[in-house]
């Protein structure tokens, strides 16, 4: 889930426009070359693509295709739902999430490879497929994982559940009575906003909105024999989930289509069927020819309702009539069409998680506050003391965000010493405090700027309204830069401590966004050091000005310069051969160059630990390859967003040198930030890697880490074949990272509180 959306490969994950990087006068693009439509292929530099596997069928065993490891990973997804040691309703929410994972998945990647074969381009991928080759793979595996999907819920969750007191019924299941009450209902609510369309010639096929669920309905007029068409859109303006007595539970459409003969009145209902449209997401938006980004982007999200069809969701039983007229007015192939055994839009399972059944769901891991955060609210101390005293670093959610990050930017808001607030914003989420305290900043005469990235996919809507806000209350909007988004998560204060004036920084992995900080995984550093701010300073004004770029004294920025900084530090890593040693911890490997950098790292002998949450196009574990690479996937309560980047040696010059780099005080150096290796990430993003110098958060990204690649946990371990193997006790979902990860954060906190006692 991100912004008020729930999913998990989360928006702030889903791709970015699949269009070339305009040239535009900003030098924050010097480097920066522009990409193709799809995916960049191998490099020339690189090797010729090989087989490793002795066959030649045209595919690069070297790279794994993204959109098929991205498929694994919803696989990976849906597994949760049939984990013994994970409670009911919680097993419930990883059927709903895979359900919306895939419904992006069609919206965004089968979408933009469609709209690729449509333009006529056929440049394979790293992997040697072309877009058609892809779109051929996806489709061959969807009735396998619908069939796991229906297994998941019709066979096993549904009759678990009823069991535990939670019944998901049929009509047909219905007593008398509750019928009864149904039949008032419906009449009272139901009845008067539904709007039945007939397809005759008069009334053409109406529009299907996206993800819209529909009943499709055939009727005959019984005097005159004359057969009708007609659709009815199912509103999301009551439950999807009708709770008929206390915990019996049944899906709307079936209720309304008991109830089609007061629709149709004097009409025989022959036929009715449930289906759903998935519809191209994408914004076409040109930059460079919007004289109003903002006016541009409202535009074609009124635009985007009425896109391609990509894909036709219905019932298994559908009858072919009824198959055929929607195949044919959505203008789209049977290879378009999913059969489901369940009810249609398995998101609707959320709902199941608002009944007070704490039995059927996780205990509760309460967020703590940072101890020197707690201490300081102890003394009434502001939270820039502590920042000035020590640098701090925190770990969403098992540190609270809003005693943090929130509470940070309200008192900037209400200070009277700060100067100015300078933020980037991605998805900061339906009801937002963040925003209030910017506006609230803006009312009371501090200089805020904001940078609200206007094209964050399914954000658009919401970022649209809160730039308006913004700007009426006369904060400073700037919606991004031509041809990149702008994806870093910083934050800048300026303050007058008396002294001096000393900026104020929140560099870190994650939105701000309250909501999914509660259930996304992050990092961040809050720090008052002068190179790290006059960074910032710089950052802010490539980003809202004109103004060449400068070498950044501590921060790593993409698309200028961090493509060159990692693969100069994976180089470095490998020079010391059996010695070295790398961990990179991110959502997703797909940069080509990326990938063939960290194999010839493995053949220098560098021990590689990658923990990787979901799309992974290296195969690890290949003799003469990737023999020394691991690659391991960590899901659970939980998404892993964070972005780690440790290097063993990255503070030292040379092998058979012992000076270090910047007077460091370990060999090892840390990255966190908003950054994953990608083509997107590296080329057409904005975003900012920070180091991590002090020990005690040095020590807190080992304890994580080491918590990961723990041997007995419960975690996926990619296999030499693309397989995933799951790790771990099989009839319990402990001891699991994310457990071990909140208990020795509340230990830490207990002992700290201790030490200042």
């Amino acid at each position: 889930m991100d912004g008020d959306r729930v999913s998990w490969p989360a928006p702030d994950d889903a791709d970015d426009e699949l269009v070339e990087v305009l040239p535009h006068q900003h030098e924050l693009l010097a480097d920066a070359p522009p990409e193709p439509v799809i995916d960049d292929p191998p490099s020339p530099d690189l090797p010729l693509p090989r087989p490793i596997d002795g066959t030649d069928d045209g595919i690069d065993q070297r790279f794994l295709n993204r959109e098929l490891s991205w498929l694994q990973f919803n696989d990976r997804v849906l597994s949760l739902a049939s984990e013994p040691g994970i409670p009911l309703l919680e097993r419930a929410k990883f059927v709903a999430i895979a359900s919306t994972n895939l419904d992006e998945f069609f919206q965004v990647r089968v979408a933009a490879l469609k709209d690729t074969i449509a333009a006529g381009l056929d440049r394979p991928t790293p992997d040697g497929r072309t877009p058609a080759k892809q779109l051929a793979d996806i489709g061959a595996s969807m009735p396998e994982f619908i069939e796991r999907l229906d297994t998941a819920f019709v066979d096993h969750l549904v009759p678990e559940l009823a069991e535990a007191g939670v019944e998901l019924v049929d009509y047909d299941d219905l007593t008398p009575d509750e019928i009864t009450a149904l039949d008032s209902w419906f009449d009272e609510r139901v009845f008067p906003v539904l709007t039945p369309l007939a397809v005759d010639p008069g009334h053409p096929f109406p529009y299907i909105s996206d993800l819209a669920l529909s009943l499709a309905v055939n009727v005959a007029d019984p005097e005159t024999g004359d057969r009708r068409f007609a659709r009815l859109k199912v509103p999301n303006v009551f439950p999807r989930l009708v709770e008929v007595a206390v915990g019996r539970f049944l899906p709307v459409e079936q209720l309304i289509a008991a109830k089609l003969d007061l629709l149709f009145v004097g009409m025989i209902v022959e036929e009715w069927a449930p289906f759903r449209v998935s519809r191209n997401a994408d914004l076409t938006v040109e930059d460079e020819e919007a004289e109003d980004l903002l006016e541009a982007v409202e535009m074609e999200l009124r635009r985007r309702r009425f896109n391609r069809a990509v894909r036709l969701e219905v019932s298994h039983d559908i009858g072919a009539e009824i198959l055929e007229l929607l195949v044919r007015e959505l203008d789209l192939t049977h290879d378009d069409v999913t059969y489901h055994r369940s009810p249609l839009d398995l998101s609707c399972l959320w709902e199941l998680m608002s009944i007070d059944r704490p039995d059927l769901k996780d205990d509760l891991w309460a967020p703590i506050t940072a101890g020197r955060l707690a201490a300081a609210e102890e003394s009434d101390k502001p939270i820039v003391d502590v920042i000035r005293h020590r640098s701090m670093l925190v770990h969403h959610p098992y540190e609270s965000f809003s005693s943090s990050v929130e509470e940070f930017i309200s008192q900037a808001a209400k200070d009277p010493k700060v100067q100015s607030i300078k933020m980037t914003l991605y998805r900061a989420g339906g009801d937002s405090a963040v925003i209030r305290s910017l506006i609230r900043a803006a009312e009371t005469g501090k200089q805020v700027a904001v940078l609200v990235e206007l094209k964050a996919r399914f954000d658009e809507a919401t970022n649209v309204q809160w730039a308006k806000q913004l700007e009426r209350a006369g904060v400073h909007v700037v919606y991004g830069m031509v041809g990149l988004k702008t994806h870093s998560k910083v934050v800048l204060v300026v303050r007058d401590d008396g002294d001096r004036l000393r900026r104020y920084c929140h560099i870190g992995t994650g939105n701000y966004n309250a909501k999914t900080a509660k259930i996304y995984e992050d990092l961040g550093l809050f720090t008052c050091d002068d190179d790290v701010g006059a960074d910032a300073l710089q950052l802010f004004n490539h980003l809202t000005g004109y103004s060449r770029a400068i070498e950044y004294r501590t921060l790593l920025v993409a698309p200028r310069d961090l493509r060159r900084q990692l693969t100069d530090l994976i180089e470095h890593e490998s020079s010391f051969g059996t010695d070295g040693h790398i961990t990179i911890k991110c959502n997703s490997i797909a940069d080509p160059e990326m990938v063939e950098a960290l194999y010839k790292a493995s053949q220098a002998g560098v021990t590689i630990d990658l923990i990787v949450r979901g799309i992974c196009c290296l195969r690890p574990g290949v003799p003469g390859m990737s023999e020394n690479i691991r690659v391991r996937s960590v899901l659970g309560r939980y998404l892993e967003h964070s972005r780690i980047f440790r290097f063993a040696h990255g503070n030292r010059v040379g092998p058979d040198s012992s000076e270090r780099i910047d007077d460091a005080t370990s060999d090892a150096l840390y990255l966190i930030g908003s950054a994953d290796l990608m083509p997107r990430n590296l080329n057409r993003r904005v975003e900012v890697l920070v180091p991590i110098e002090h020990p005690r958060h040095v020590a807190w990204l080992d304890q994580a880490i080491e918590f990961a690649l723990a041997d007995d946990v419960v975690a996926w371990e990619q296999q030499p074949d693309d397989t995933w193997l799951r790790l771990g006790p099989v009839d319990e979902f402990d001891p699991h990272p994310q457990r071990r990860m909140y208990e020795w954060a509340v230990e830490q906190q207990t002992a700290g509180r201790r030490a200042s006692e």
